[in-house]
């Protein structure tokens, strides 16, 4: 099958290939044929070796699809059912999930370490376990979430990371409340998602904050009452709240020096929710006067902060209803063989999320 495949740590260019095959299927396991995927910041960040991830590898995680065949022992699921994706399933029987914190279980980490696919040159790794710029792929019966049949997979594709993170992060981890200001601090796919969560929530006042002009137009676009260039940061917290600072601040890119602005655009007593995920060697600093004195809530959100399968469904729901838009998310469709194309409007910030056929 074809599928696109990063041959080294720090390359810029993907190479479309059309001798890899899946391994690994067998008990416990299922087959997707895959008809969408979501090019994420992540993937990014795993191309550069920001985010740890062994090579050669097939980035994506962010997938839809249909299963064509299940292993021994799988219930629940059948060939021809329509999934997404889950790159971090849960086990249900871990510290972590008993205690409803299904999003933190290490479970699905266990997989990261082993290939799941193969060339007649070696072994090749899927990206977070999954791998979703392939044609099909192999993964755990727990990675596949039925979808209902109304819901497009371009746009289940996207609810598989993106967007139940930044939605997530605003009605799970900072947990909005109506009447409030909010700032979102990187305005791609995750932080428009951030946007219409605190939108959803009531809040009265919200900030986009973003260098590139494009992306702050989507944002008002997408709920944001006002849109600045990062300069502008501090006019806007002095107009808005007159200089007290924001009740929510979110900060997506994942660079300490963002969130130390996140931090200082916070109120006293308010919440900095980091949705970003940074480098292990990006060191934030905070002194522990302030941290007393301001009281600020520091709240780091991975993968929208609550139980996954409760929230991909809470978002589907929040979709039927309008009010969230998720179609109007995917502003570039390209194929496989275009890949290469859609990684550089992620690099440029041109698209807000990209979809691609496969």
């Amino acid at each position: 099958m074809r599928a696109a495949l990063l041959q080294e740590i720090g390359q810029d260019k993907l190479e479309v290939v059309d001798d890899i095959e899946t391994v690994g299927f067998g008990p416990g396991k299922v087959r997707i044929r895959l008809r969408a995927t979501g090019l994420c910041h992540s993937d990014l960040s795993a191309m550069s070796g920001v985010l740890p991830q062994p090579a050669p590898f097939v980035p994506g995680h962010e997938g839809a699809g249909e299963i064509t065949e299940t292993g021994e022992g799988v219930t629940g699921l059948k060939a021809g059912d329509r999934v997404l994706v889950c790159w971090l399933p849960a086990c249900g029987a871990c510290p972590a999930c008993r205690r409803g914190q299904s999003h933190l279980c290490l479970a699905g980490f266990m997989n990261a370490g082993t290939p799941n696919f193969r060339r007649p040159a070696g072994d090749v790794f899927g990206f977070a376990g999954t791998g979703t710029f392939a044609e099909e792929v192999v993964v755990s019966a727990s990675c596949a979430v039925p979808i209902p049949d109304d819901l497009p997979y371009e746009i289940a594709a996207l609810i598989g990371c993106g967007v139940t993170t930044g939605i997530g992060a605003a009605l799970n981890t900072a947990r909005v409340t109506p009447g409030s200001s909010v700032a979102v601090i990187g305005c791609g796919g995750v932080g428009i998602s951030v946007i219409q969560g605190a939108r959803a929530s009531g809040a009265s006042e919200i900030i986009a904050v973003d260098p590139v002009e494009s992306r702050r137009d989507a944002a008002l676009r997408f709920g944001a009452t006002d849109a600045v260039a990062p300069e502008e940061l501090a006019d806007a917290k002095a107009r808005i709240t007159g200089g007290e600072g924001f009740d929510y601040v979110f900060e997506v890119v994942g660079r300490s020096a963002t969130a130390r602005t996140a931090y200082e655009n916070t109120r006293r007593g308010g919440t900095l929710c980091v949705v970003g995920a940074g480098a292990m060697d990006d060191l934030l600093q905070i002194n522990m006067f302030e941290l007393f004195f301001d009281e600020k809530r520091i709240l780091p959100s991975l993968y929208g902060g609550g139980d996954v399968l409760r929230s991909y469904d809470r978002v589907i729901r929040l979709w039927r209803a309008g009010r969230v838009d998720l179609e109007g998310l995917i502003t570039h469709r390209v194929r496989l063989d275009q890949i290469n194309e859609a990684v550089g409007q992620m690099r440029s910030g041109e698209a807000l999320r990209t979809c691609i056929a496969v």
